[in-house]
């Protein structure tokens, strides 16, 4: 046998001096030669060539598909057809690998007992289609391979869904590649593993075989590993930003963030695969013998397509420019992958959207940001089709950019996409969730350059704003709050809070603006929620509440004020309805968002009625005006279908009129279109009460600020809400702002003073009809 020094010796050679990229496929080979010759010497000796009957020495694992790198487990399977002497020939064989100190992953088993264990196991069978002769009987390891190959092949759909799960599980545990600060290159989404998967699904012949792309991410990725633990001198998975740097230098990268970059760049390939993979077998695993997929509406234009995102049959994406964002934002909400084929022809025919956009592709986008964890994937899979760059040019300095402190978790892009599902749980803090979520976007925008981030990310986002079509007011907002999305983390923990002068220079340098303090008291949260663990701890959350809390104190807070008046159609419908003593409807439109005014007698419920019927029509409302005039009542409500088109408006008045008079059953028939429609799989942020004494509302009377999460009915649970609490709607304002509503209601009791115990009773049923 080779002297177990002798093979150290050789192992520490192949390992000493420079590699670079080709040196480092050389190493691995040059490993997988060393370890072939001294396991052939050890078969011989142990007697695997001389047994009778059969017996072979087979590798699987890294050594099976030549792939060895430095400081990797040997997979080895001893296998024979039932020789009397295989446990002193394992115990030749094994003894010396333990004694040289070589990791080892051994069996000992016969063909039967094998293909068993495969047949139970999963791992194992994904492991057997590496299985590689070393020694010993050729014909049994060849009889081996083709039998574990062919079990695979036949039972490979059944294994789907285990494989799913416990590849899902993998991810969680050890995150993902692409956009990872400290990526795990094997078990990562987007690693070496799943380049294993792809292997397994092509072997079973359910995809075809990896294309060149994926080639040279493999090739990558082992490049990297076999440095990495050369470098190191044991086995490591994880890349460390200390580790990157000199592994860069070595491999030709120059620095670690070109490194970084080509990392993300690969593992976002691989990842994707899998995803697109897993998904398209499991989908026809399922459909082979059952029905066809069910199509549910999300969206104009987008429908649900079995568990894929698609597009609806008479959906045009070349004349409808908010479609992919319609799309994407769909994906988000319900957590569904976005189909390869929508993708596809996204990419190939979806229309440049000229600034400033339109304001329904402006809204999508507020619902994409605002949808949670789903954003990840949906902007994961446009980036992967270039959809992304699209949207934002500006991206592409950002993107796959590695953090400069080791405090951060994510690359900068990620880091950007993770801000803002903190934000989405945060949009019932603020009185303006939209410019919450846009800020959360772009807040680090402007890193990567040799320039302040803060005030290169405040231009650049005041021009994103712009150009998607924000008023000047709302995009100077955005900017203003990525301009000072440090201020209140850094003044909080370095300067005295109970200074007057501290108070003062906070509100002056946020121009004594509540709005933009709730703003920038947000995204603080939020992005130091999305750097890494421990960067929002009780102590740092309590001094930041405490200077903000102070400084709205500072700031005299302006009264929500009431609505416009009437103009002279509207209070014509009013008498109308008056006269009548019934609802009327007026319906006007301007392409597929129309006004819609509804009007009743003063002495008729008219808000939760109007609500009702809307939504039991899609209407999706993004504003609304509720006023009381001359006897009658007056709601004016900007909406637009959530998908299809506008209703018609004669059954929209015998509706409402029926409503109105209570002969419509509005509860249980909002319930039964719930079930229906698709709802997000992200809890939607915790729904907030404000109260406002206003002195422009008259005597008695006070605002109640509503900020949650839209859906469908909502409007109508609260009317309701309010009425069974007790309280009288004088006027109301709606506003919803993407995936979040702020609405403000001016209410006073009917019956008794305005005091804390019914304050308190009219807050309760509003949450509870909120959550």
């Amino acid at each position: 046998m080779v002297p177990r020094a002798e093979l150290a010796q050789a192992a520490n050679r192949l390992l000493a001096g420079r590699h670079g990229r080709e040196g480092a496929a050389a190493l691995r080979a040059a490993l997988v030669d060393l370890y072939e010759f001294w396991l052939g010497k050890a078969a011989t000796e142990a007697g695997v060539d001389t047994a009778e009957p059969g017996v072979a020495l087979v590798a699987v694992g890294g050594l099976g598909r030549r792939e060895l790198t430095p400081f990797s487990d040997l997979d080895l399977l001893l296998v024979h057809e039932k020789n009397p002497r295989i446990s002193e020939i394992a115990d030749a064989l094994w003894y010396p690998l333990w004694d040289a100190r070589i990791g080892l992953d051994h069996a000992v088993r016969t063909p039967g007992e094998a293909l068993q264990v495969a047949a139970e196991d999963l791992r194992t069978a994904m492991g057997l289609l590496d299985a590689r002769h070393l020694a010993g009987d050729a014909e049994l390891a060849g009889r081996l391979a083709a039998a574990a190959r062919d079990q695979w092949r036949r039972t490979a759909r059944k294994r789907l869904p285990e494989l799913v799960e416990s590849t899902r599980k993998r991810w969680q545990r050890s995150g993902e590649i692409a956009q990872s600060a400290e990526p795990d290159l094997k078990h990562g989404r987007g690693g070496l593993r799943d380049l294993g998967i792809l292997d397994a699904l092509a072997a079973a012949q359910l995809i075809d075989r990896p294309g060149e792309e994926l080639r040279e991410a493999r090739e990558l990725l082992l490049d990297v590993r076999t440095e990495m633990r050369r470098e190191l001198g044991r086995d490591r998975d994880v890349l460390s930003a200390v580790d990157a740097e000199q592994v860069a230098g070595e491999l030709g990268f120059g620095d670690r963030f070109l490194l970084a970059r080509k990392l993300s760049g690969a593992g976002r390939a691989v990842g994707y695969a899998v995803d697109v993979a897993l998904r398209s077998t499991v989908d026809a695993s399922r459909g082979r013998f059952g029905r066809r997929p069910v199509r549910a509406p999300l969206d104009e234009g987008v429908v649900l397509h079995g568990r894929e995102v698609a597009l609806a049959r008479n959906a045009v994406p070349a004349k409808d420019p908010a479609l992919l964002l319609r799309v994407a934002a769909a994906a988000a909400r319900t957590g569904m992958p976005i189909a390869h084929g929508t993708l596809r022809t996204l990419a190939e025919s979806a229309p440049e959207l000229r600034a400033p956009w339109p304001a329904a592709a402006r809204d999508a986008l507020i619902e994409l940001l605002g949808a949670g964890e789903g954003l990840i994937g949906a902007v994961e899979a446009l980036e992967e089709t270039g959809l992304w760059a699209r949207l934002f040019p500006e991206w592409g300095a950002v993107r796959d950019l590695p953090p400069s402190s080791g405090v951060h978790a994510w690359t900068v892009d990620r880091h950007l996409v993770q801000t803002s599902i903190e934000a989405a749980k945060l949009a019932t803090t603020v009185s303006r969730p939209d410019l919450l979520l846009l800020a959360a976007l772009l807040h680090d925008i402007g890193k990567g350059r040799e320039t302040d981030h803060s005030e290169l990310g405040a231009a650049i986002s005041a021009e994103v704003a712009r150009r998607i079509g924000l008023p000047g007011p709302d995009a100077g907002l955005v900017s203003a709050a990525v301009r000072h999305h440090l201020l209140l983390a850094h003044t909080a923990t370095r300067r005295d809070v109970e200074e007057p002068a501290t108070i003062k220079r906070i509100a002056k340098t946020l121009d004594n603006d509540i709005v933009l303090l709730e703003l920038v008291h947000a995204l603080t949260k939020a992005d130091s929620l999305a750097t890494g663990p421990g960067m929002w701890s009780a102590w740092k959350a309590g001094l930041v509440a405490n200077l903000v809390d102070r400084t709205r104190q500072a700031l005299q807070g302006e009264g929500l004020g009431a609505p416009e008046p009437l103009d002279e159609r509207q209070r014509e419908l009013v008498a109308a309805a008056v006269r009548a003593g019934r609802g009327e409807v007026l319906v006007t439109s301007d392409g597929n968002t129309a006004t819609v005014v509804l009007a009743g007698p003063a002495r008729a419920e008219l808000l939760a009625p109007a609500a009702g019927v809307l939504a039991l029509h899609s209407l999706e409302v993004h504003s609304a005006t509720l006023r009381a005039h001359d006897g009658g009542r007056l709601g004016i409500f900007t909406a637009s279908p959530r998908f299809g088109s506008l209703p018609d408006t004669t059954l929209l008045r015998e509706q409402f009129a029926r409503a109105v008079a209570g002969g419509l059953a509005l509860e249980a028939s909002l319930a039964a279109k719930e079930r229906d429609y698709p709802v997000a799989v992200h809890a939607p942020a915790k729904p907030n009460v404000l109260w406002f004494d206003d002195e422009t509302s008259g005597p008695d009377t006070v605002v109640l600020e509503l900020r949650a999460g839209d859906r469908i009915g909502l409007l109508y649970r609260v009317a309701g809400a309010l009425r069974a609490a007790g309280a009288e709607v004088r006027w109301a304002k709606v506003a919803t702002l993407g995936g979040a509503v702020v609405d403000s209601f001016a209410v006073s009791p009917r019956a008794g003073p305005v005091d804390q115990a019914w304050r308190r009773r009219v807050e309760q049923a509003v949450l509870a009809a909120a959550s």
